[in-house]
């Protein structure tokens, strides 16, 4: 793996980090999430920022590793930045409380195997 890719994926698990440590500011519960403009947008950012930062990976990094959906990342990316009213609660909810963790758990374990 190429430094920058090492790089790309150091962020992201920071993102991923923050989206738990917000989790963990407020609940877990998808209600908090649809009232609270504050819990809401942290989440979306970072959500955001790990979208973009997927968009640099290489794409030798990204063919060889599938089992993440790195365009479905980067559409939820491009929803979040230019849809955001239209921006399902429900999804962002699924997204940071399911797939982030295992996001972070991959992204760490194909650092550690470095």
């Amino acid at each position: 793996m190429n430094a920058r890719d090492v790089n790309i994926l150091e962020h992201i698990i920071g993102y991923c980090e923050e989206i738990t440590q917000t989790i963990k500011n407020f609940d877990d519960k998808s209600e908090t999430l649809k009232v609270n403009h504050i819990y809401k947008n942290a989440v979306s950012m970072c959500v955001l920022q790990i979208g973009e930062l997927t968009t640099h990976l290489s794409k030798v990094f990204v063919d060889k590793h599938t089992e993440i959906p790195w365009s479905n990342i980067k559409r939820m990316r491009d929803i979040a930045a230019h849809h955001y009213g239209k921006f399902s609660m429900e999804k962002l909810h699924e997204t940071i409380v399911f797939d982030i963790p295992a996001l972070r758990s991959y992204c760490q374990n194909l650092l550690d195997s470095e």
